[in-house]
């Protein structure tokens, strides 16, 4: 038995950049940092051909070709596993639609434990490439690739997407509690199809490119903030506030009235500013809320809070059985 551990990411500024039709018109830049909630995948032999894959559903085939599971077959397609082993993907919390990278932490965590079952080791650059070329190239999905890298790295990074649809990343080095006593994740229980708003996202590129470059140069303006010795750090929910503003114009699918009631309840609680992470339209919402006004604002969403801390390890294999043998 072999299991992985892989974060899910909070994505800051720069979002939508990591998209192929942004980034290769544009330089693209993102800011994010992986968070303490886990995509688990365990992978183990079985005495038979069969492949068993066990996720909010079951499978059970004797052909690759058979699973419905696209990243799952992908996957072991890339691997070269053909057959005599069980999948199983466990999460933290309800990942699908979440914002969070949940399904490139799953192709990321499985990748890792497949390569490790067959006693390959890959960088987590290399995981987090083969993870594009998964999801982007075979499956089709019209995604960036700021969560694979995100996810697989682990830490908090500004990673930049070139023409040539290179990827390449810096750590930014700053002590993270000093902000991260002020954000708060916060359920919408909003589910959405990621799919259709990033293809719409996609199609607007050109009718919002200011935008786009906008949020793009908030990268900077957000990292040149954390390098400076003395700041105010309730500055960063101002902009957290200014980059959700100018998000919801890259596609009318980003937010809606009740998204919009949700983040307005929230700075009328106390926060100062927030974002929808992911593509938007649901999952989670960030909020940074200065500590004078933490009461208020916890006392007004306890339900939904989700508590969270930064990591900075990435995805990791927690337990190899077969070291043993």
């Amino acid at each position: 038995m072999i299991i992985s551990k892989t974060p899910l990411r909070i994505s800051f500024f720069g979002g939508g950049s990591d998209l192929p039709a942004y980034y290769t018109k544009y330089p693209g830049s993102v800011i994010s940092t992986s968070i303490n909630l886990y995509i688990y995948v365990i992978v183990k032999k079985r005495n038979d051909d069969k492949i068993y894959i066990n996720y909010s559903k079951k499978e059970i085939v004797d052909d690759i070709n058979d699973i419905q599971h696209d990243l799952v077959k992908e996957c072991l397609k890339m691997t070269g596993i053909k057959s005599g082993v069980e999948i199983t993907t466990l999460s933290d919390i309800s990942s699908k639609g979440s914002g969070l990278g949940s399904s490139s932490a799953v192709t990321v965590g499985l990748l890792n434990a497949l390569y490790c079952f067959k006693k390959i080791k890959l960088s987590k650059e290399e995981l987090a490439e083969k993870a594009c070329e998964i999801e982007i190239n075979k499956c089709g999905h019209p995604i960036g690739k700021q969560d694979q890298y995100g996810c697989s790295i682990g830490g908090l990074n500004r990673i930049n997407f070139h023409k040539n649809h290179d990827v390449s990343f810096s750590n930014i080095n700053f002590e993270l509690d000093k902000f991260q006593k002020n954000l708060f994740l916060v359920n919408t229980n909003i589910t959405r199809n990621a799919n259709t708003i990033l293809e719409d996202q996609s199609n607007n590129v050109k009718e919002v490119i200011n935008e786009n470059v906008e949020l793009v140069k908030m990268c900077n303006e957000f990292e040149k903030l954390l390098k400076m010795s003395n700041f105010d750090i309730d500055k960063i929910g101002f902009l957290l506030n200014k980059s959700w503003q100018i998000k919801k114009k890259l596609s009318d699918k980003i937010s809606s009235t009740q998204i919009d009631n949700l983040y307005n309840r929230g700075i009328h609680e106390g926060a100062s500013g927030g974002k929808v992470l992911g593509a938007g339209g649901g999952g989670y919402i960030l909020f940074y809320v200065p500590t004078k006004n933490q009461r208020n604002f916890i006392n007004s969403f306890t339900k939904d809070i989700v508590n969270f801390e930064f990591e900075s390890y990435g995805t990791k294999i927690v337990y190899n059985e077969y070291l043993k043998t």
